[in-house]
């Protein structure tokens, strides 16, 4: 009897023993399929957060772009000022001279008199000769 038990009890050990194994064994699979599981559903959206992310990158990069070159471009102009005030008087100065012009001329033709036609000729005074 006591044979029997002690194969009982071997039995129950190496039972115990054999599913220790098995669950060690195992455990590892498991943890991987899970892991490998939540991958394939997560990756997905991750995948579209990246390229939403590049898009918008993209987007902000052609912004900003933007922005450095309107700056740039009115840096430029607050340079040009001496420019624009230049070309200003000159301006000006072209006007005054176009007035001066047009008076000068408007001043020729007043004092100007008609002078009579050589082709037309004047009446002669009759000639007292004989």
């Amino acid at each position: 009897m006591e044979d029997q038990e002690m194969q009982l009890k071997v039995r129950r050990v190496t039972d115990k023993f054999t599913e220790s194994m098995y669950v060690l064994a195992n455990e590892p699979s498991v943890a991987l399929y899970r892991l490998q599981e939540h991958v394939r559903r997560s990756l997905p959206e991750l995948v579209q957060h990246k390229t939403d992310m590049q898009s918008w990158e993209e987007q902000s990069q052609g912004a900003i772009y933007t922005v450095e070159y309107a700056c740039s471009a009115v840096k430029s102009m607050t340079n040009s000022s001496m420019y624009f005030k230049n070309i200003d008087s000159l301006l000006r100065q072209a006007i005054t001279m176009k007035e001066q012009i047009s008076n000068s001329q408007g001043r020729s033709l007043h004092d100007v008199t008609p002078s009579p036609s050589p082709l037309v000729s004047a009446p002669h005074a009759p000639s007292t000769s004989s």
